[in-house]
């Protein structure tokens, strides 16, 4: 064991505080600060219709607060095996923002912008004629089905493949004009982008400072979703070029592959640092495990209330294969046609701390019950045990319900991964021998070479929730009154 005033890195960063720790380590880690990084997870769109036939749009923006201009890669992922169904490349200028619309377009769905700022290939600017989203990536080649169906929802990443150097040729192309009055005021010329994959010279190594939203909105039915995207930093402290279409970079693409997460279920709190050697999907996974998640849940029949859990895994591909069996690492099963699943436990539990106890099953009972089986999840609640009918508020196909009890119409609930799930090794991420520093932060101890293991499933999302007094006593029939929540989830860390 080493102390504080041994002139160690992690020992000085802990003297920092936790801030310091996390924000001035060459590390991969969430960033704490409100969302700001080099890498943006968005847990979640959608294009699907309500059962009324009212259409959702998922609306996205992101921003660029630094003084340097970026390459982005952008790249949009279906839902049931995080197959692409588009990729292309966005340039920002100095403190830019770029914002997109997702919407149906008849089998698929698609994105348009009405943006100026550069990408390439450049996006359509029409939501009724968008960039169509492609099933290339999954059709013929797993079990999901081929259907352009699959694109309607999902969740997406931008990735930082670069800033871009003052005072060069791309800079200059990407920067939006400062002369108002002249034709096309604003826009960047758009001129001489890079489109191969020859490493371009302006392209520097990532300095973050992106941030992002999106919402999920349907106009007709007045709800409105918005959440903000989960900021990675230290993400990577090289450039990751490549051109438009190229599948690299990926989230996974952490350099160093070195992990920092903060454990507070600690007496104290620790910064836990794990160095994974030439595993950097493991530095990503390792942020993002979850051994709990928490958040609360109504299905009140007098407010028509009705609650959705969006539970996404943006990791999940680099460990499954497609076939029947276990997945070779981490999660449970490899993708076949009723998905990847992973055994959960869930308790709920009323406004009164009572509970039914631990769920015995979802409903309708599947072979999958008690399962999450897609990469991004809708876990939805009914009010009825053993009903078929669910809210569904985003009409996910992607779904598992939840029957309450139907007594406990409002809670909260307890999500969990039961530890060795049908085999050794499921929902459990052993990191190399010796390979992590532990720093204890109210006493700035440091241990190094320490072995560990992170419980649980690397895991991001929220929950939505949707009340209507449309046709109660009392309210007029031709007022709309539709209204939509959302509330980040809650988690639990396990490091032992």
């Amino acid at each position: 064991m080493s102390t504080f005033k041994q002139k160690s890195l992690f020992a000085a960063l802990a003297g920092l505080g936790v801030l310091g720790i996390v924000d001035s380590a060459q590390a991969v880690h969430i960033n704490a600060d409100g969302g700001l990084g080099q890498a943006l997870v968005y847990p979640y769109y959608t294009a699907r219709s309500t059962a009324s036939s009212n259409a959702y749009v998922t609306a996205l923006s992101v921003v660029n607060t630094t003084a340097s201009a970026k390459a982005v890669k952008v790249r949009f992922l279906e839902g049931k095996n995080s197959r692409e169904v588009l990729d292309f490349n966005l340039f920002l200028s100095q403190y830019d923002v770029w914002t997109a619309g997702i919407v149906g377009a008849g089998a698929g769905a698609g994105l348009f912008t009405l943006d100026n700022s550069c990408t390439t290939p450049r996006v359509s600017n029409s939501s009724t004629a968008p960039t169509l989203f492609r099933n290339g990536a999954y059709a013929g080649i797993d079990a999901g089905g081929d259907s352009l169906d699959r694109t309607y929802e999902g969740y997406f990443e931008l990735l930082e493949m670069g800033a871009i150097a003052g005072g060069s040729s791309l800079e200059a192309a990407v920067t939006h004009k400062t002369d108002l009055s002249a034709p096309n005021a604003s826009k960047p010329s758009c001129t001489g982008l890079p489109v191969t994959a020859a490493f371009p010279t302006a392209i520097v190594a990532p300095t973050g400072g992106l941030m992002g939203t999106a919402s999920l909105i349907n106009v007709n039915e007045g709800t409105d979703f918005s959440y903000d995207a989960v900021a990675l930093d230290g993400w990577s402290n090289q450039p990751n070029w490549s051109s438009p279409g190229d599948q690299q970079p990926t989230l996974v693409s952490a350099n160093p592959p070195t992990s920092v997460v903060i454990d507070n279920t600690s007496l104290g709190g620790r910064a836990v640092v794990t160095n994974w050697g030439g595993s950097p999907r493991d530095a990503v996974s390792a942020i993002m495990m979850r051994s709990h998640v928490y958040n609360e849940y109504t299905v009140e029949p007098g407010i028509k209330a009705a609650t959705d859990w969006v539970l996404t895994m943006p990791t999940k591909r680099f460990y499954i294969n497609n076939g029947s069996g276990n997945a070779p690492r981490l999660f449970q099963s490899n993708f076949n046609a009723t998905g990847s699943c992973d055994n959960i436990n869930l308790t709920y539990y009323d406004r009164e701390e009572q509970s039914p106890g631990a769920i015995i099953d979802f409903s309708p009972t599947t072979p999958q019950s008690r399962s999450l089986c897609w990469e991004a999840n809708i876990l939805t609640f009914s009010g009825n045990s053993g009903s078929a009918t669910v809210s569904n508020v985003l009409q996910s196909k992607n779904v598992a319900n939840v029957g309450l009890n139907a007594t406990w119409i409002n809670g909260w609930a307890d999500l969990s991964f039961p530890e060795n799930a049908g085999y050794l090794g499921s929902h459990t991420l052993g990191a190399p021998a010796l390979g992590t520093t532990i720093i204890q932060i109210n006493t700035g101890t440091v241990v190094p070479n320490q072995s560990v293991t992170y419980y649980g499933l690397p895991l991001v999302g929220f929950a939505v929730q949707s009340y209507s007094t449309t046709g109660l006593p009392g309210v007029n029939p031709n007022v709309l009154s539709n209204y939509g929540g959302n509330f980040m989830h809650k988690y639990l860390r396990d490091i032992r």
